[in-house]
């Protein structure tokens, strides 16, 4: 089988990364669409948010199968057919929910080898992440590691992908 596309979409928040995600993943018209879940509700604002996102795919024409992984992504993998579009949102509340109980160096060690793995599989893959590196480098320790893990990912993201965008206000703008 031919490795499927890796497309990977990244801006600000509000900027439309989910809306313009679902709309290509979409028109790429795999048999099912993955919606992955990285977002936990630990908050009111997260609930409406998750809410929100849940909402906006029930007014689609086309199904979608959710599957929240907060972690652990490579669980993921056997639920996966053949074929199938996953659309995971997003990589900055993955990275989050990893950062500070897992040892990082095997956490993206694992997470490469599980693109890979759904690669392999899928029609498409859509990756979703924030920009949070528009700003100066923070001063406190623990968010100057997520600054520094997020940015690598990124990098390493966008250099496995075959499309990189970056939104803002609503409209991307193609990088690769």
């Amino acid at each position: 089988m031919v490795r499927g596309k890796l497309v990977f979409i990244t801006g600000g928040v509000r900027s439309g990364k989910s809306h313009f995600a679902e709309q290509y993943l979409m028109n790429e018209r795999a048999p099912r669409n993955i919606y992955v879940a990285s977002g936990v509700a630990t908050d009111r604002e997260m609930e409406q948010r998750i809410a929100h996102h849940q909402r906006d795919r029930e007014n689609y024409p086309v199904n979608w199968i959710t599957i929240e992984q907060p972690r652990y992504l490579e669980k993921l993998v056997p639920a996966i057919k053949a074929t199938d579009g996953i659309l995971w949102d997003c990589v900055t509340t993955w990275l989050a929910n990893e950062l500070y109980v897992s040892d990082m160096e095997k956490v993206e060690k694992r997470l490469f080898e599980t693109i890979d793995r759904l690669l392999e599989k899928v029609k498409v893959m859509v990756v979703v992440s924030n920009e949070v590196l528009d700003e100066q480098l923070s001063s406190y320790e623990s968010v100057l590691l997520y600054q520094q893990w997020i940015g690598r990912i990124h990098q390493k993201l966008v250099a496995k992908a075959d499309e990189a965008y970056e939104m803002e206000y609503g409209l991307g703008h193609q990088w690769k």
